[in-house]
C-alpha cells in the first residue's frame, strides 16, 4: 500500500529526468492529473495523456530536455505531506526560486501554479515546488 502517491509521482518524474528517458507512467488520479498539467503548462512536461490499463488508468508523461540534454526539471520537493499538511492564504503564495521555479496548489478552483493562484487571489495546499 502506497501512503503518499503524490511523492510517488514526482520521484518517478525525477527519476526519468534522471535517467534520460523520454517518457514515464504512474497510476492515474484526477490529482495527479492536474499537478501534471500544470506542469506542461508550465513548460516542463512535454505531453501528459491518461491511457486505459487493465481496468484502471494511467497517467503517461513526456519529460522535455534541454538542448544539452539535461531535463528541464531541476529540482522537485514535496511540500505538503500526509503527515504535515501545508497551506497558504492568498496574500502568503510563495515564490520559487525567485520566480524561476514554479509551486503547484491544490486550491478551491482546481490545481494551479502560483502565479494562477496569485491572479485567482485563492490559496490553498502547497503540493510541490519544480525548478
Amino acid at each position: 500500500m502506497m501512503t503518499d502517491p503524490i511523492a510517488d509521482l514526482l520521484s518517478r518524474i525525477r527519476n526519468a529526468g534522471m535517467a534520460q528517458h523520454t517518457v514515464t507512467t504512474c497510476p492515474a488520479s484526477k490529482l495527479k492529473l492536474g499537478i501534471a498539467t500544470v506542469l506542461k503548462d508550465a513548460g516542463f512536461l512535454s505531453d501528459v495523456r491518461v491511457e486505459p490499463h487493465g481496468g484502471h488508468s494511467r497517467l503517461v508523461l513526456g519529460i522535455r530536455y534541454q538542448d544539452d540534454g539535461r531535463a528541464l526539471i531541476g529540482g522537485i520537493r514535496r511540500v505538503s505531506r500526509p503527515g504535515r499538511r501545508v497551506y497558504v492564504s492568498s496574500s502568503d503564495v510563495p515564490r520559487v526560486r525567485n520566480g524561476l521555479g514554479i509551486a503547484v496548489i491544490s486550491t478551491s478552483k482546481g490545481v494551479l501554479s502560483d502565479q494562477a493562484a496569485r491572479d485567482a487571489s485563492v490559496g490553498g495546499e502547497i503540493v510541490c515546488e519544480v525548478w
